[in-house]
């Protein structure tokens, strides 16, 4: 795709809504209220049989009343409609075209038959096109959505998503920005891919200075070969994560269902992705996981990790999950275990995991913690640190700077939370934690899966 192409879809300049309603709740009138709650400063064109104003804009009645030239349009009619309206919106100029409806090839044969009219629209006019079957896309450097979820502001951020599903940029945002604390550079939804498909966007995004991490969910790769060559390219410097749907009979099936994409077509062995640097996940939460920990962190340099516990259990069983995870949980050097010995009762011999619940007996939260985060991340055998926070009313609820401060002092190493404890607690400091660039995490195994996903990248991208 041309570089102007993408400026049209992700920064442009002026904007049609073709199906403006003023009726709220409607696709046609969130859409106008998001453009507008995201501080779009360029011109906004609404078209509406009915004329008139909505949300105080002066609505047109058709589309040849347009001027020339507009970068982008979003088309919220139904899906007999868009055809016929993807020649109108090219006979004035507009090249760029997101298509909100659904009822295509994900349907049943009338769909398919649908579909097959707008491919043939979209080959007459050389438009390019997101979607049909949508929810559209997210641009936050230019302040920009085509969304017609309600979403008000995004937050920026240094990650992007790329969705074989509308719903990324509807219901999966939302959940980003009302139970998390990062933001996102852009988001696109897929849909049915009639034209615009997964391997153009993972090669604007590989070129986009605002974009320092890719993931991915996707149930079909359309053009196998060329996804890997780009893949191959783009995780040379930023991490490429993918989520595949359909892997399963039953998951192929319902992938029909879903976009009228058959996940066997363009299937790829996981080997073939990880040559190109692409680091699969397995799990939808997965998503927001990493993408959390990618926003503010570094990747690990290895898969050596220490955490501090403050329960004899928890060395025990999280120990065994990181072998599970194929991380290991190093011996320490001799000077960092006698400093940690400095804070901890005489009949405890620290050692890594660390046992911390003695040292916070005697010392209290930030001494034992802060001293004991601070000497694990000066080791020369570890890469990443998880730090297990014991959180109630009766045991005292510390400052937690000494975590920003500490991740702030060894930049290549990322620190994580996770709790044990007070659940209320355990939300205030995540509420506290994150915004500062510490990424909290509610179950005490998922900070482990994230650092063995992001070993794993680091190994892909440098290709082991």
């Amino acid at each position: 795709m041309s570089a102007d192409a993408m400026r049209k879809f992700f920064a442009p300049r002026s904007v049609a809504v073709i199906g403006a309603s003023a009726q709220a709740g409607k696709p046609g009138n969130v859409v106008v209220r998001n453009i507008r709650d995201n501080g779009f400063a360029g011109k906004i064109y609404l078209v509406n049989p009915r004329g008139g104003e909505i949300e105080g804009l002066p609505v047109l009645k058709s589309i040849g009343e347009l001027p020339r030239g507009i970068d982008q349009a979003i088309v919220t009619l139904p899906a007999f409609a868009t055809p016929q309206t993807v020649r109108s919106l090219a006979a004035r100029g507009i090249e760029a075209i997101v298509l909100a409806a659904s009822g295509f090839a994900e349907v049943d044969e009338m769909g398919e038959a649908l579909q097959a009219e707008l491919d043939a629209a979209i080959a007459e006019t050389g438009v390019r096109v997101i979607g049909p079957n949508t929810t559209g896309h997210v641009s936050v450097p230019a302040n920009f959505t085509s969304s017609f979820f309600p979403l008000g502001k995004v937050p920026r951020g240094k990650v992007s998503y790329v969705a074989q599903t509308g719903n990324f940029c509807g219901i999966s945002l939302r959940h980003i920005m009302s139970a998390e604390h990062f933001g996102i550079a852009r988001s696109i939804g897929l849909g049915n891919k009639a034209d615009i498909e997964e391997s153009d966007l993972l090669e604007y995004l590989g070129e986009d200075d605002e974009t320092a991490a890719i993931l991915m969910y996707l149930e079909s790769i359309k053009t196998p070969r060329r996804f890997l060559k780009v893949a191959r390219k783009v995780s040379r410097s930023k991490p490429v994560i993918l989520l595949k749907g359909g892997a399963s009979d039953e998951g192929a099936a319902a992938a029909v269902a879903h976009t009228g994409s058959l996940a066997a077509d363009g299937r790829v062995v996981e080997g073939a992705l990880a040559q190109a640097g692409v680091t699969r996940i397995h799990k939808y939460s997965q998503l927001f996981h990493v993408g959390k920990a990618l926003d503010c962190m570094p990747l690990p340099a290895g898969r050596r990790v220490s955490f501090l516990s403050p329960s004899g259990a928890f060395t025990v069983t999280l120990t065994d999950i990181c072998r599970g995870l194929d991380l290991s949980v190093p011996k320490l050097q001799e000077t960092t275990r006698k400093r940690l010995q400095k804070y901890a009762p005489p009949f405890i011999r620290m050692r890594n995991p660390v046992d911390i619940f003695g040292s916070v007996g005697l010392h209290g939260y930030e001494t034992a913690y802060g001293d004991a985060l601070e000497a694990v991340l000066s080791d020369r055998n570890i890469d990443a640190a998880v730090v297990i926070m014991m959180l109630t009313t009766e045991t005292g609820v510390p400052s937690f700077d000494f975590l920003v401060d500490a991740a702030k002092r060894h930049p290549a190493k990322p620190v994580y939370v996770t709790f044990m404890g007070q659940h209320e607690h355990n939300v205030a400091a995540k509420d506290w934690l994150e915004p500062r660039g510490v990424p909290c995490y509610m179950d005490v195994e998922t900070p482990f899966e994230v650092l063995s996903i992001l070993a794993r990248c680091r190994e892909n991208m440098r290709g082991r």
